[in-house]
């Protein structure tokens, strides 16, 4: 049993040995303990366990190896805890311990990021201008076109995942939940748009909608500054995403559940493809020394791409509801493996030091 709280850490480790070795994590205090078993020269994490309550007992796998270990804690409200030293004898290989990023790293990738999302959004606000004035116009196959333009560009910033909150609701929400489904009010921006494009509604019916999801991206555009957070939870946040997008993209993109007429969800799927291949660029300098398979993340990437790819023909998509069985398995398989590999990326930089 290895005991925590907010003023002590990691006390009766005993007879320590290599090999796997499932501890007993027990919360002695009466505030949540955050608990990581760290290297003790490099600071390197082997395993972590968030917010174990008060009198609770949790457990942490480790692959112990041969070195020097100490548990390190985090209570709410109280300063970082570093347990004793253990040292493992031997010369047994240890499990891979994650390297907290440093200042300049992690300045280097959320700052990429920021501009990223920023050059993004106007991209996106010029394009939706262009789509509005289109339907303003009574020009509704130029809009058609504009619409999938813009769209797409919006499903390409990664960082709309979870990230513009209310925002995202009401330019990328779709009408699941809403009383009168895609003929209640509340029904907003691209998705609202797509339907009435492709479901013969008139310019008369689209020009509001048009008109709101313009508004509603100058908005974000304005409030995104004020939604960067800082740098540690900006990098834990942006390789979350990295991971999630692909998970969003299989559960409402190749699902076809968000197409609401167009067609176009492979072409969706695609974009989120280009997400997570910018957001990977964003933290590769790290990755390369921590994430053994990130060459065949890439890969893998690549091939779903080629996949997906492969259902566009003379510029038209073809909607995932006519994709034979064997069309869909492959695409679906690629994509399940994908989101495997970068599983291990959502979780890889927890551990900063930075305030």
């Amino acid at each position: 049993m290895i005991t925590v709280s907010s003023t002590s850490c990691g006390t009766g480790w005993e007879h320590a040995a290599s090999g796997l070795q499932t501890f007993q994590i027990h919360d002695i205090s009466t505030d949540p303990v955050e608990v990581s078993l760290t290297n003790a020269q490099t600071g390197g994490v082997y395993a972590e366990i968030e917010a174990i309550g008060p009198g609770t007992t949790r457990p942490m796998q480790v692959d112990v190896g041969s070195g020097t270990y100490a548990f390190v804690c985090d209570a709410s409200g109280g300063a970082r805890v570093t347990g004793p030293t253990t040292t493992v004898p031997g010369k047994i290989p240890d499990g891979t311990a994650v390297l907290p990023p440093d200042l300049s790293d992690t300045l280097t990738a959320v700052t990429s990021e920021r501009a990223y999302v920023t050059a993004g959004l106007a991209t996106a606000g010029h394009q939706v201008s262009l789509l509005e004035a289109d339907i303003a116009a009574g020009h509704l196959t130029a809009a058609r076109s504009m619409w999938l333009t813009a769209h797409l560009t919006y499903e390409r910033l990664g960082s709309a995942y979870g990230m513009f909150g209310s925002y995202d609701d009401a330019i990328d929400g779709s009408p699941d939940g809403l009383p009168g489904g895609v003929g209640d009010p509340s029904f907003t921006g691209f998705y609202r748009i797509e339907y009435g494009l492709w479901h013969g509604q008139s310019a008369a019916q689209l020009i509001r909608p048009a008109q709101g999801l313009n508004r509603d991206i100058r908005s974000l555009r304005t409030a995104y500054p004020g939604m960067l957070q800082y740098p540690q939870a900006a990098l834990s946040d942006l390789a979350l995403r990295t991971h999630e997008i692909l998970e969003h993209a299989i559960r409402f993109q190749l699902s076809g559940a968000d197409d609401f007429g167009s067609g176009t969800t492979l072409a969706t799927a695609e974009a989120n493809i280009d997400a997570t291949r910018a957001q990977l660029g964003m933290l590769r300098p790290m990755l390369a020394s921590w994430h053994p398979e990130l060459a065949t993340v890439y890969s893998q990437l690549a091939l779903l791409q080629r996949l997906i790819k492969t259902e566009q023909a003379g510029g038209d998509w073809t909607p995932v509801s006519r994709l034979s069985p064997s069309q869909r398995e492959k695409i679906d398989s690629a994509a399940a493996e994908t989101v495997q590999l970068l599983a291990p990326i959502a979780v890889m930089f927890e551990s900063s030091p930075l305030p």
